[in-house]
């Protein structure tokens, strides 16, 4: 049924580009009409197979010929759609406009109002040389909309691959000793490592963390797209993390589709300590780690959900606390269970303006640092993209978080 709806929309955005492109641009009987929608169909079916083949179980390198075109040009159809969507009042007015005050013109000019120009339609303009004036300003729409989406799409590309940059925050934990001010966690999500952001990535993500010199690292889910075995050699680096105190890590939805435990067994042969439902106390705080939500959203047949209780049952309640969540809509249990602080990822701070308004209705917080009774809940845009490999609006990042003592 996914493929089925998702095939009908796919083909439903793409007639409607064939008819403002194609259609609108050019005359009965054009050469172009049948070319466009061979060139549109194909384009259509890249970014359906890119859909539902990357990730997937397919070898890589045929998820890297068919993700990169097929992906870019999902991101490109989305923003040439809205960009053709929301010049259509304007095009229509236009258009309505011309035509309400042609009568007018020709009457103070003494001529019958339903006469035609000599040589050509009730549409025609003078610099378009007889040529429809629709003809002439759905051309001007379609180019500007076409420029406007290579350039955001452009400007996504190199967003989306590039090394995230180190962002540096700093915040208060009322229960940490004093003795650990200053203390410093690199927070990093959605590396989603996969066909498209592979070991080449993932080394310079490694060399970007070990660069702020963190005194532990959490990473907080969505560490890949695709099967643990499929990308060993991608995961590689993650062996070269360095840390005093180590480095943790939760799994997040991406995981969970594809098998969590085969990749909590993946991060621990690679020296990274999981934390599936359950905690470690370090000198200065306790650091718990939880499952995914989506476990429990979708019902997923073989893995095991969220549980706090398992993670944060029989603690000292005297010790400052820090919870490793993927999703940050778990943060309401956060507060029940006196947590100081929960760090998060999952939503790549919207990673596509405007798309970035769905993502904010669908989570209690978009990103950055905000309180919750008590609480302190910070999401991370992430380190890497889901989907199309495009950033807009939403620049990636690793978080280096110096945590500050209220007893300092």
């Amino acid at each position: 049924m996914r493929l089925l709806f998702a095939t009908a929309g796919f083909a439903a955005l793409h007639l409607f580009l064939w008819w403002r492109l194609v259609y609108a641009t050019t005359e009965r009987g054009s050469r172009w009409r049948p070319i466009g929608a061979a060139a549109l169909a194909t384009l259509a079916g890249s970014g359906l197979a890119a859909r539902f083949l990357v990730p997937s179980p397919a070898p890589l390198w045929l998820q890297q010929l068919i993700g990169w075109p097929g992906w870019l040009w999902f991101g490109a159809a989305m923003y040439l759609v809205g960009l053709l969507a929301v010049a259509e009042p304007g095009r229509w007015w236009l258009l309505r406009a011309r035509r309400t005050a042609q009568p007018a013109i020709r009457r103070e000019a003494g001529r019958d109002p339903d006469e035609r120009p000599a040589g050509g339609s009730a549409d025609a303009s003078p610099a378009a040389a007889g040529m429809p004036r629709r003809v002439v300003l759905s051309r001007a729409i379609g180019l500007g909309a076409v420029v406007a989406t290579g350039t955001i799409v452009g400007h996504g590309t190199v967003e989306g691959n590039r090394t995230p940059r180190l962002k540096p925050v700093s915040l208060p934990l009322t229960r940490l000793a004093r003795e650990f001010d200053g203390y410093r966690i690199a927070v990093v999500g959605d590396v989603h490592l996969s066909a498209l952001h592979g070991r080449g990535f993932c080394q310079r993500v490694v060399a970007q963390i070990n660069r702020a010199q963190p005194d532990l690292i959490a990473i907080v889910g969505d560490l890949a797209s695709g099967e643990a075995y499929q990308l060993r050699d991608a995961s590689e680096p993650l062996a070269g993390l360095r840390a005093r105190d180590g480095a943790y890590y939760v799994v997040g939805n991406a995981e969970h589709y594809t098998g969590a435990d085969e990749w909590i067994a993946r991060v621990e042969e690679l020296g990274l300590t999981a934390l599936p439902n359950t905690r470690v106390e370090l000198p200065g705080f306790d650091l718990a780690g939880v499952n995914d939500l989506i476990v429990e959203e979708r019902d997923l047949p073989g893995e095991v959900g969220p549980d706090l209780a398992a993670a944060l049952s029989d603690r000292d309640p005297a010790r400052a606390s820090i919870l490793l969540a993927h999703q940050p809509n778990i943060i309401r249990e956060a507060v029940d269970w006196g947590v100081d602080l929960q760090l998060s990822g999952h939503t790549h701070g919207g990673q596509l303006w405007p798309v970035h308004a769905l993502t904010r209705m669908r989570n209690v917080q978009l990103g950055g640092l905000q309180g919750y009774d008590g609480t302190q809940l910070y999401v991370t845009n992430g380190a890497g993209t889901n989907g199309p490999p495009l950033r807009v609006g939403a620049k990636s990042d690793i978080t280096v978080m110096t945590l500050r003592s209220a007893q300092a």
